[in-house]
């Protein structure tokens, strides 16, 4: 029987979509938690720590997970090299695990999202293999075949094209087997679908339909704007400049191809069969135009542009003010600090000198950056870990398991993503709570001072300040839905926004020095004052602001007029 959606929480937002007005977690599941002693997290561990996540009156508070690859694979991308779209990994447990999780998430009040893996699949996917045994195949052209166009002056084979692989090299593999080369984004055991042929289509939109069967109540679409390529797959031109061979190219006919627009509407209106579900697309090397151009209703896209701000209040103020001028007030932007394939933000944001362990500076620093990503308009996107401030792990390139890592050169630049991916720690001890056997990626540092159980125990941490700032976001429409206007400060380490939803509004200031700031409140010509709702230093809820307020060092505070 298919698992049932959640029931509505009420609130503040009841009369928005949950996509909008709520908080999503992203799991990666080999690293959340291990429940038999493999060293491999899996969905048995996950659904053992779904009260971390809501459904308790300490809990988290999360409106929605997400969850990174389950399916089978053979992992040369883990996870994101699929072998089976409708299967589960053993390595993360079962089909019946997964429904398990889903009614766990449902019971406690959350939405479940999972990744879709739809622009390619891995080549032990019995779909390749067919293909590529013959020509004349019925799965013949469910992959991007082409001839070789001839030998080059040394006698090589010459690709179809001049496009790049996002890991390096050719995007073009020979295949012996089939005498043709074969296309690939990414790895060569990641041959992209061929979305123009109709039957691959019609079969990756019946993966939707199934997940949507099995009660999921979103989508994560990885890349989804290079699903469609030319058609006459003309090469990209050159360009110069650029940190290595990819960006040597202007890649205007690998991605972003108009085709994609009536695909996704078709995919829409599948998933809009299903009342409360939502998708979320991720943007693949493109620029906040290109995400604007694709966000929809119901339909989300991770631009990214956050993820680059350095530690500045100016920086963020800038990328703001882009966003706004991009996207307008109708366009709902996803906002993601920290995700499986990026460097963590704590560690991003620390200060010079603040170690694999962190600091007390450090700390501060990620509480600030807590109340910009939960009080900015848009949906946040938590990144499992992010709530202890958990920094990025330590692994040197001999011990790498990321594939793209172990061939990174000074022509190829690649940021070891495994240090992004370490296992949760839990609590104190052995294992650190993640497992009872060896942790497939070493355990962070700290974890014997930085996990779960201890921070919970601290009024002061960093999870606490998780805790209470989604406590505020979720009892505060003009946090959830609001419009968002930037406010003039007297100070440039000082970033200011005032959001509104009718009568409701909060203003957030955030200093990002290490110095106190004075700052001039905004005024709008209303009769009630400005009252501090929540603060990441020592100043007590319902204290009544003045003309002007003075930040501490390091201070996020958000006010509200209840």
């Amino acid at each position: 029987m298919p698992a049932q959606p959640p029931p509505e929480r009420p609130g503040a937002g009841a009369a928005h979509d949950w996509w909008q007005t709520g908080v999503v977690y992203e799991i990666y599941p080999r690293s959340f938690a291990d429940s038999n002693g493999d060293g491999i997290g899996d969905l048995a561990g996950i659904t053992a720590h779904l009260d971390h996540l809501a459904g308790q009156p300490d809990s988290l508070g999360v409106d929605a997970v997400w969850l990174s690859p389950f399916y089978p694979s053979p992992d040369h991308d883990f996870g994101y090299d699929v072998a089976d779209y409708l299967g589960v990994n053993p390595k993360y447990g079962s089909l019946a695990d997964f429904e398990r999780l889903v009614e766990g998430c449902h019971r406690r009040g959350m939405k479940v999202v999972i990744d879709l893996v739809l622009n390619h699949s891995s080549s032990e996917h019995p779909w390749f293999q067919a293909s590529r045994t013959s020509r004349s195949d019925p799965y013949a052209d469910w992959y991007i075949w082409r001839d070789s166009p001839g030998r080059s002056v040394t006698g090589r084979r010459r690709s179809p094209n001049n496009w790049r692989s996002w890991f390096g090299g050719s995007a073009w593999t020979w295949d012996e087997v089939r005498g043709q080369f074969y296309y690939h984004t990414f790895l060569p055991q990641q041959p992209d679908l061929n979305w123009r042929n109709p039957a691959v289509r019609e079969a990756l939109l019946n993966v939707v339909e199934t997940w949507l069967d099995r009660g999921v109540d979103g989508f994560r679409m990885d890349v989804f704007n290079v699903f469609f390529k030319d058609a006459q797959l003309r090469s990209n031109p050159r360009r110069v400049g650029g940190r290595g061979a990819w960006s040597w190219q202007r890649h205007l006919h690998d991605r972003n191809q108009p085709e994609l627009h009536d695909l996704l509407s078709q995919l829409r209106s599948i998933v809009d069969t299903r009342p409360g579900r939502m998708t979320v697309g991720e943007l693949f090397d493109g620029m906040l135009a290109d995400a604007a151009q694709l966000i929809a209703p119901r339909h989300l896209v991770f631009d990214f542009s956050l993820i680059g701000v350095p530690w500045s209040a100016a920086a963020f103020a800038r990328t703001l003010v882009a966003r706004d001028a991009v996207f307008g007030t109708e366009r709902w932007p996803a906002n993601v600090l920290s995700n499986h394939d990026q460097p963590r933000h704590a560690s991003r944001f620390a200060p010079p000198g603040d170690g694999a362990a962190g600091s007390a500076e450090g700390d501060t620093r990620a509480k600030v950056a807590a109340v910009l990503l939960l009080t900015m308009r848009g949906t946040p996107f938590l990144y499992y870990g992010e709530e202890i401030a958990l920094r990025n792990l330590s692994i040197p390139k001999a011990q790498a398991f990321d594939p793209p890592a172990r061939r990174a050169n000074f022509l190829f630049r690649w940021w070891n993503r495994d240090q992004a991916r370490g296992p949760m720690p839990w609590r104190a001890g052995p294992g650190a709570g993640f497992s009872a056997g060896r942790p497939w990626l070493p355990l962070p540092s700290e974890a014997a001072t930085r996990n779960v159980e201890r921070q919970a125990a601290d009024p002061d941490s960093v999870l606490n300040t998780y805790r209470r700032l989604l406590a505020l976001r979720s009892a505060t429409p003009a946090l959830q839905v609001g419009s968002q206007h930037l406010v003039a400060t007297s100070d440039a380490d000082v970033l200011g926004y005032v959001r509104r939803a009718g009568d409701d509004a909060a203003l957030v200031l955030l200093n990002f020095a290490r110095r106190p700031a004075s700052i001039a409140l905004p005024k709008d010509g209303s009769r009630e004052p400005w009252r501090a709702a929540f603060s990441t230093r020592d100043r007590a809820p319902g204290d009544m602001l003045g003309d002007e307020v003075a930040l501490a060092p390091l201070e996020g505070l958000v006010a509200t007029r209840a």
